[in-house]
């Protein structure tokens, strides 16, 4: 039986590397670049800020001050962060090619004249296991410019269906996500096509920034919204992590606010595909690809290979790294969806939701106290989830919240009245210290 798995970083016990983190932080996401993203984000067409919803009554259940969920399912239409990352690289990219600055090409103009008349020879291409497709897609289609994507074998037809019909040209690889980016880096330098990526590549590093700095807008706007509300900051953020750049924007963005006072991370990723997790304990302190299919429900998260871009501010500014089922994303999916009375209802893919089911099962597990107490969870902390996805994969949710998919073991399960007397379903023996 699949258990979570968690490990501490030992990196994070030296005082160094908090400086280290510090200076990893100012590099990746300078104050500048934020607010130029939250500027630049403002001026999309249909933008508006995401809810930052608050979930009390669970909050209360699992013994916790405040539960705060940036809620992405309801960006731009596209049900995704990564119209943030992916709208922002691609404006960047485009001023790059004309050697232009904001003040000469801003974006109301980039949306109000077809740039393709200006680069009539530009393509835009990435690989992805569906969202960020999607985003490079609606970009594309929003200001006149081809768009290519290539998706592994995996990719469920729903999520191929929304880039066609935003006139993209998508290619279905035999292989895995890491497997399929490593084909497209082939093809788009055979075709001369603009490559628009989320994880980067020795020599490809400046556009995957840009996607990390992107992102930085709905942490942006969620310490507003938290602020607005009398919240000072979250004392604790769950990200959940693929190739890892959204964590990076959210680790990059609380150190850059906040300092030695950042809030602490917890980084949760499929235990099927440990890029990050399998890369943290490496003493050299590089990332490494890991091993196996890749095979997980959680398909945003299906990631072989940590982005070497996001890799140096997780490697030094995150102390947690989680490892969970997939049944652990069926639960956070199914909670948000049968909100305890008075919560918000949120809807919740796989990869938005695993953050919750991680948390409950900490909360909650008898087996957990351990990793609790490292963490300083308690009846104070207030806790920042985002919810990256909505229902992107329409025939998968319904299994999941409605025919039960990937359901909770029994020797696992969680009861009201057994509630902190679980069977151990976190394995404090696979921790490291």
């Amino acid at each position: 039986m699949e258990t979570i798995r968690w490990t501490v970083n030992p990196r994070l016990w030296l005082r160094e590397k908090k400086t280290e983190a510090q200076a990893a932080a100012a590099a990746l996401l300078p104050q500048e670049a934020a607010d130029q993203a939250l500027t630049f984000h403002r001026q999309l067409p249909g933008y508006r800020p995401t809810p930052l919803v608050c979930l009390p009554r669970l909050a209360s259940r699992i013994g916790i001050g405040g539960l705060w969920i940036k809620d992405e399912s309801e960006r731009l239409n596209l049900h995704s962060f990564k119209a943030l990352g992916a709208s922002y690289a691609v404006y960047r990219t485009i001023l790059a090619r004309l050697d232009a600055d904001p003040a000469e090409l801003p974006p109301s103009e980039l949306f109000s004249m077809p740039i393709s008349r200006r680069l009539p020879d530009l393509t835009l291409a990435t690989a992805t296991d569906g969202n960020h497709g999607h985003a490079l897609a609606w970009m594309a289609d929003l200001i006149g410019i081809p768009a290519v994507v290539y998706v592994p074998k995996l990719t469920v037809d729903a999520r191929i269906a929304a880039m066609c019909q935003l006139g993209a040209r998508v290619e279905r690889i035999d292989g895995t996500y890491d497997e399929t980016v490593d084909q497209l880096r082939a093809d788009a330098q055979r075709h001369d096509w603009q490559v628009v990526s989320d994880t980067g590549w020795d020599g490809y590093e400046t556009v995957p920034t840009w996607v990390i700095q992107g992102y930085s807008t709905l942490f942006s706007e969620a310490q507003q919204q938290l602020e607005n509300l009398e919240g000072e900051k979250p004392t604790h953020i769950f990200i959940q992590a693929g190739v890892g750049s959204l964590a990076a924007a959210a680790v990059a963005f609380y150190i850059q606010r906040f300092g030695s006072h950042a809030p602490t991370s917890v980084v949760v990723e499929p235990t099927r595909a440990p890029a990050l997790f399998g890369s943290i304990g490496q003493e050299d302190g590089l990332p490494r690809r890991c091993a196996g299919s890749l095979d997980t429900i959680m398909a945003g998260l299906s990631c072989g290979k940590p982005n070497p871009v996001a890799w140096p501010v997780l490697r030094d500014g995150v102390p947690f790294f989680l490892l969970c089922p997939d049944f652990v994303a069926a639960l956070g999916m199914r909670v948000y969806a049968t909100p305890l009375r008075g919560d918000p209802l949120v809807i919740s893919g796989e990869s938005g939701a695993v953050t919750l089911g991680a948390l409950i099962v900490l909360a909650q597990q008898r087996e957990a106290t351990v990793l609790r107490n490292i963490l300083g969870l308690k009846q104070d902390s207030q806790v920042l989830l985002i919810n990256s996805e909505g229902n992107t994969d329409p025939e998968g949710y319904r299994d999941v919240v409605w025919q039960g998919a990937y359901a909770v073991p029994e020797t696992h399960s969680i009861k009201e009245e057994a509630a902190g007397v679980g069977h151990g379903l976190v394995t404090p023996a696979n921790a490291v210290y």
